[in-house]
């Protein structure tokens, strides 16, 4: 009876011993899951759980080139271990084209706990610098980010903010350059423009400048809204040879009603950004709005994953540039495409759009 006793009370301090030994091991898992640094992507080892990173994007409004742009920079981000749902979480604002919106997300991401915020076209951009101090701020589709007041400078933009510009001043000269050369009829360009946006009013003065060395004039018809596009543009029939607007959100947000427009008079239509020249202009000199947001992406992935401080990253622009030219559109517009113009083309068999 004794030796059956002692080893029943043997049994059952082995098991005890066994118990908290696995409670403390679950405590260390624990303790590993809640640690942060920059390998969560990467995983922190066996047993321990990825840390989900939160990132907050502030879009101005939606059309083509800005959606791409977010595509682009989510694709990045994916490709270098972010995966929503499994690590990443995305909170997604989008202003609607309203300026009050833009600021009220602008303070909401500034309250949120996110680890780093992408701010998509100038408004977005500026409201977000503004209130958002203490964490990375990456900026995508916007023109001029010095002029615009979110950086101070391209090479060394300091603080916390940093991104891409969305254009090189060379393609609106080499845009305007092609039209002298192959339209010797347009003497006067109109541009439906919105004064109230930074981008617009820099590309606009870029392309006046351009076009007075070739004796062409730019003749503006402003507008406020995107709902007064088509009165501008209708405006402008018959006072001018040819159609061109800049990366202007709120004009080519309606951008259809230009198109229209230009097909319904034989007016050459031409845009500062490749999405515009799919939907129906003739002619731009650009690039991809996705590459564009996949540089950004890769941007995040860099200061998320190695550390990388934004104000010590050179904010990037636009350089493989090439003409892109629409067939179908320059048939609606009453356009004879030359084998001359064709071969400005590099790319030719993705920059002409048949």
């Amino acid at each position: 009876m004794k030796k059956k006793l002692w080893l029943s009370l043997a049994l059952a301090a082995t098991m005890v011993v066994g118990a908290a030994c696995g409670a403390t091991g679950d405590k260390a898992g624990e303790g590993g899951s809640s640690s942060g640094g920059s390998g969560g992507a990467q995983g922190t080892g066996a047993g321990q759980e990825q840390k989900t990173y939160t990132i907050s994007i502030s879009q101005y409004l939606s059309h083509p080139s800005l959606d791409a742009t977010r595509d682009g920079f989510l694709a990045a981000l994916k490709d270098g271990g972010f995966v929503e749902g499994e690590n990443l979480k995305i909170d997604e604002n989008n202003a609607q084209d309203d300026s009050t919106n833009n600021l009220s997300i602008a303070q909401k991401i500034a309250g949120s706990k996110s680890d780093l915020v992408l701010a998509i076209a100038t408004p977005s951009a500026q409201a977000v610098v503004q209130k958002v101090k203490d964490r990375p701020v990456l900026f995508a589709a916007v023109t001029d980010p010095v002029d615009a007041k979110i950086i101070g400078s391209m090479d060394k933009p300091g603080g916390n903010v940093t991104g891409a510009a969305d254009t090189n001043p060379e393609a609106t000269i080499r845009l305007m350059d092609f039209v002298a050369e192959h339209f010797p009829n347009v003497k006067k360009i109109g541009i439906i423009i919105n004064k109230g946006e930074p981008n617009a009013v820099v590309m606009s003065k870029n392309a006046k400048e351009a076009l007075a060395k070739h004796g062409i004039e730019l003749v503006e018809a402003a507008i406020t809204n995107s709902s007064e596009v088509k009165q501008a543009a209708e405006s402008l029939v018959g006072r001018v040879d040819a159609f061109f607007i800049t990366l202007d959100n709120r004009v080519v947000s309606a951008v259809d009603s230009i198109i229209q427009v230009a097909n319904a008079n034989d007016i050459p239509f031409f845009s500062s950004d490749r999405d515009t020249v799919e939907k129906g202009a003739f002619a731009t000199v650009g690039f991809k709005y996705y590459d564009h947001g996949y540089q950004v992406g890769e941007m995040a992935v860099d200061i998320l994953k190695n550390g990388a401080n934004p104000g010590d990253m050179k904010v990037t622009v636009p350089e493989k540039l090439d003409l892109i030219l629409n067939l179908k559109a320059a048939q609606e517009q009453g356009i004879e495409v030359t084998d001359e113009m064709k071969a400005g083309v590099q790319d030719q068999q993705n920059n002409i759009i048949e």
